[in-house]
């Protein structure tokens, strides 16, 4: 039986962490502060690919004919990964215009 109040608030959390390091990343592009911009582009790949490990497992195991339920949790979660995608793709296309 899936959890799916922890599985969405696992992705939630690794995605808002994600999305924030992308975020503050971008204060740091603005200051040139490429060392920083990259540690912080790292610690937020790292919160992404644990968000979507997560995510993995249970499309994983609805492939493997586990019925899921919907769940609007689990939708928020999905939205908040993948807004946490489209920042840290951002960062990544904004460093070269500002070095």
């Amino acid at each position: 039986m899936i959890n799916y109040e922890q599985v969405s608030m696992d992705i939630i959390i690794n995605a808002g962490i994600a999305k924030s390091n992308a975020m503050f990343a971008i204060r740091k592009i603005k200051e040139k502060n490429w060392k920083e911009v990259d540690e912080l582009l790292l610690e937020g790949k790292n919160a992404l690919t644990k968000a979507m490990q997560t995510h993995f497992e249970i499309i994983q195991k609805e492939s493997q004919g586990q019925k899921l339920e919907f769940k609007l949790l689990l939708m928020h979660a999905e939205d908040q990964l993948m807004n946490a995608q489209t920042c840290l793709d951002l960062v990544e296309e904004l460093m070269p215009l500002f070095k």
